[in-house]
Formats: C-alpha cells, structure tokens, sequence
C-alpha cells in the first residue's frame, strides 16, 4: 500500500511562501533507472523530486519519463515539487554539455533551464538550485541575477521559476555574501551533511537564523559513526524502527533540516518516509545532538 505524504505536517512553507516537502528524493547515478524509481517513489508517496541538468550524473529526461507516466495514472505535476539544478561547465561531461560552452554565462543559464522545462516536460520549477558556487564570486553573482529574472512573471503572468538555491557550498563566508548581495534570498542550501564538514553546524546557525531550509546530501551514507552509534541504536530497537529512521526523524525534527534520500528499494523508501510521523522525546533527540552539535 503507498505511504500516503498529504498530512500536513509533512511540508514546510519557505520564505519564497513554496510549500515544499520535509523529505525529498533524490535522482543522482539513477541513469536509466531514473524513470521507473522515481515513478516507484511518488507511489510509495514521495512529494519531492530533486534532479538536475547535469547528463554526466542525473537523467533529468528519466524525471520527465517518470512525471509523464504518474500524469497518465492521475498523479499531476502540480502535487509535486521539482527542484533542478544549473550546473556550470566545469561540473558537465564534456561531450554531452546542456548548452553552448562558447555563449556568454548568462546564455548558458538560460538555455540550462530551457532545456530542463523540455526534460521535465513541465512549464516551471519549484525550486532552481546553483549546483555549485561559479570559480569566482562574481560570476556567482552573475548566474543569481540571471536565476533572479526567471522568478518574474513573463508576458503571460507566469514564473517559470517559483524559488532559488545553492548547493555545494561549504564556505559561511561565501553564502553570506551571496545573501547580503541577492535581491532575491536563496530559500535553500544543499550540501554534503559530513564529520568533515563538522555537519556545516555555521552554516545550518545561519539558515535557521535566515528562515533558510538546509538540505541534506549524503545524510546516510556519510554518517556510518552515527548510524552505528550504540545509543542511536538502543533507541532504534527500543521503538522497533530502524537507526536510519531515527536518524531522519531527529533531522526532519529538528525544523530546518530537509534530507534527500536517494534509495532505490522499495522498502527503504517506503522506512524512508514513515520517519516523518516519528516524534523522538527530549532524551532521544539528546542523544543526536551530543553527536551533531
């Protein structure tokens, strides 16, 4: 039986005013799976897709299939959120490149978004992600500006675009900046969630200090200490979940934390997605925090 994701509850409202799901999925090295997972992963009833325009390692046309396909059975685009992503030429495979590496950087980002409007197969964007800051913070600026003019309604009085992002970036200094020059404030910073990092703890202060939704990458699989950890599985077995539930329902608990997850089986997703009802008890969220904060 699909998990059903209407509750309310299970959504946050950004400062863009998107509503936009607490637990999104993720596309990446899916290739030519992508379609079938994705259909698979709105059916157990995942809310948000995230995908970019990036050949070397996401199917963006596999989410496209796939919103074509749940669209036949009933299950509209509009219910869904649909984050993508911009990638610049350093990040793209040479010889399947989304736009003209010769057009100027403003150019490329607007043919990257028309191609994926026609990949998607879709007219907007919920939510538009620099998939990595530029080589400069000028040329970060420049691709904002141009991210800036698709959230202007066109001739028609539509957007294409409804919210931006960041992803990638692992420097406060560098978002900060970002913010204090953008017109328009990014609503969500997508990283690696990593020891190495120290888990972006300055970062994740200043999204909650900005009412920026941090999302989290890589949240299971860089974090075998933590899934490992006695007590985070003492509080597993105790509740007769898993300790990669638990760990999802500290985060999506904590209100500012929105993680990916990128599983290809069923039954995870399906784990995945009860962890949105799991209310930990102070002790319990405690014990991530000693290990988190």
């Amino acid at each position: 039986m699909a998990y059903s994701s209407a509750n309310p509850n299970h959504f946050v409202k950004t400062l863009a005013g998107i509503q936009m799901p607490r637990l999104i999925y993720g596309t990446a090295w899916k290739k030519d799976r992508t379609a079938d997972l994705v259909v698979e992963a709105v059916k157990c009833g995942f809310k948000g897709i995230d995908t970019a325009c990036q050949p070397k390692h996401y199917n963006e046309k596999g989410v496209g299939d796939a919103l074509k396909r749940l669209g036949n059975e009933g299950i509209l685009r509009q219910s869904l959120y649909i984050q993508t992503k911009f990638t610049s030429f350093d990040g793209q495979d040479p010889n399947s490149i989304p736009y003209d590496k010769k057009a100027s950087l403003s150019t490329q980002v607007q043919q990257s978004l028309a191609a994926s409007l026609q990949n998607l197969g879709t007219d907007y964007i919920d939510c538009l992600i620099l998939h990595s800051p530029m080589k400069t913070h000028d040329e970060t600026m420049q691709v904002w500006r141009t991210f800036e003019n698709f959230l202007e309604d066109d001739t028609r009085g539509f957007r294409r675009v409804r919210q931006l992002g960041l992803s990638n970036c692992y420097s406060l200094a560098a978002f900060q900046k970002l913010y204090n020059e953008a017109n328009v404030k990014p609503a969500v910073l997508q990283n690696r969630f990593i020891p190495d990092t120290d888990h972006d703890k300055g970062l994740r202060d200043f999204c909650r200090s900005q009412n920026i939704y941090y999302q989290s990458f890589w949240t299971l699989t860089g974090n075998p200490t933590i899934l490992g950890n006695k007590n985070v599985k003492h509080i597993a077995e105790q509740r007769g979940n898993t300790p990669e539930q638990i760990f999802f329902a500290y985060l999506i608990q904590t209100g500012t934390i929105t993680p990916l997850t990128g599983t290809s089986s069923k039954l995870h997703m399906q784990q995945d997605l009860e962890a949105l009802d799991i209310k930990l008890t102070s002790e319990e969220t405690k014990v991530f925090d000693d290990l988190l904060m």
